[in-house]
């Protein structure tokens, strides 16, 4: 992902603007001694700094490029589905404080954590039933490797210790998600031949509403069949794949992997941290399919986008099986395991969603997007514009100079992070008519610059 190539340039001043001194005191600090996620160490440009966030508005501690409010495009990576400040998740958070904001989990419980338990287990496919509450997505990840394995070797098979996914994925950035990351157009290349070496079938066609392409099917159940033998599971992103190419596939081929591990037992993961709690126009992508996976991961809107939590549920098969084992129990134990006030606010969080019309909600933004990048694939550069559920891409037949698309789109009052080689969007579910509208022409702005 391209950076501006001179050291403390900012996205959002302009040539001969006076530096503000209070913020630019605090980019220093920042430079000096932050390290942001997927930048160098000091950072080639200055962030853009948020000194406060309100409904779908982030507003700066000074302004870039004429603005000083930006309609926030990305829900902040996907997580903040309700917008910021939301009342009643505001509220959560004060009545859980004021009893308890964390308490070990370990010999202990409390009921925020069991009633969010039981409510994804209530809203989840199929016999997700238990669920294990943890830090973030990509722990998730690792505790859906782990319960994998551990399946398998109590029942007497450690040999089935490999995974398969297909090309293009993206599931984390810990050891284990890292694996089954793309292994050459990933950003986690740098770790091939530490990594655990998984199994790759070829990334799905493009295309979720496509006819589904029974030579790719027969290639899944052919890779499931030749490698069944030393497979603990395969793990994909249903129906989309995320930060490793927002790329939309067809729900046939999530349920020709379901049918192939049916057949050749193999557990089947799948990664719901970006797709979950509706983002797609379904609750959760794997219902597109009509499938339950055996273990299912959630995580970046299980709050709301307040505080960081994630869960990885499995079906009693599964949790059974580890049980028979000579080590009867999941070895993992993270010290913020159940939080209280996480638990709280994605409780709340999870009533609020389920309370409104959210299949709606999701549908007008993606048809605002649809709409306001009707234009977009003639724009030069522009390979392909595609909307699903409230997710909106324009990808380019180039990658995107990210300093001065994200210009473009602060120009045009939205804040978006374009990667590699598409401008996208997932908006806030709250984010209303006009909003969607400006951030559909910021996108274009954004692919026009970028």
């Amino acid at each position: 992902m391209p950076e501006s190539t001179t050291p403390g340039t900012p996205y959002g001043r302009e040539p001969g603007e006076v530096p503000g001194s209070a913020t630019d005191a605090l980019r220093a600090l920042d430079r000096q001694h932050v390290w942001h996620p997927y930048a160098p160490m000091p950072g080639k440009s200055d962030p853009l700094v948020v000194e406060s966030a309100s409904g779908v508005r982030l507003r700066l501690a000074e302004a870039a490029h004429g603005q000083r409010e930006l309609i926030d495009g990305m829900s902040s990576w996907w997580s903040a589905i309700h917008g910021y400040g939301h009342p009643v998740l505001d509220e959560a958070a004060r009545d859980q404080l004021g009893r308890m904001s964390h308490v070990m989990f370990g010999g202990l419980t409390h009921e925020p954590a069991v009633r969010l338990a039981a409510r994804l287990a209530e809203i989840s496919p199929g016999d997700l039933e238990h669920v294990f509450l943890c830090d973030s997505g990509s722990v998730s990840v690792e505790v859906a490797v782990k319960m994998s394995l551990q399946y398998w070797r109590s029942l007497g098979r450690p040999e089935k210790r490999r995974l398969l996914t297909w090309r293009g994925g993206y599931h984390g950035d810990t050891w284990q998600p890292m694996s089954v990351c793309d292994p050459e157009g990933g950003m986690h290349h740098l770790w091939s031949g530490a990594l655990p070496v998984q199994v790759f079938a070829e990334a799905p066609p493009s295309g979720f509403a496509a006819e589904p392409d029974e030579e790719y099917v027969a290639h899944l159940h052919k890779m499931v069949e030749q490698h069944a033998h030393e497979l603990a599971a395969v793990i994909v992103e249903p129906v989309v794949q995320g930060a490793g190419g927002m790329r939309f596939h067809s729900p046939a081929y999530v349920r020709a992997l379901r049918e192939a591990c049916d057949e050749h037992g193999v557990l089947l993961v799948l990664d719901e941290i970006a797709t979950g709690f509706g983002r797609t126009g379904e609750l959760f992508a794997a219902q597109h399919a009509g499938v339950t996976p055996d273990v299912m991961c959630v995580g970046k809107a299980l709050t709301g986008g307040y505080v960081s939590m994630a869960g990885t549920l499995c079906t009693p098969r599964v949790a059974r099986g580890i049980a028979r084992g000579s080590v009867p129990v999941l070895a993992h134990g993270p010290t913020f395991m159940g939080n209280p006030l996480a638990s709280a606010i994605a409780g709340a969080s999870l009533d609020l969603l389920l309370s409104q019309d959210w299949r709606g909600e999701v549908r007008r933004v993606g048809e605002g997007l649809r709409a306001g990048l009707a234009g977009a694939a003639a724009l030069p550069g522009v390979r392909e514009v595609s909307v699903l559920g409230a997710i909106g891409v324009v990808r380019l037949d180039h990658e995107v100079d990210l300093a001065a698309a994200t210009r473009a789109a602060v120009r045009a009052g939205v804040w978006l992070r374009p990667f590699r080689d598409m401008v996208y969007a997932m908006p806030p579910y709250v984010t209303q008519d006009e909003d969607v509208a400006r951030i559909a022409a910021a996108m274009c702005a954004a692919a026009r610059e970028g």
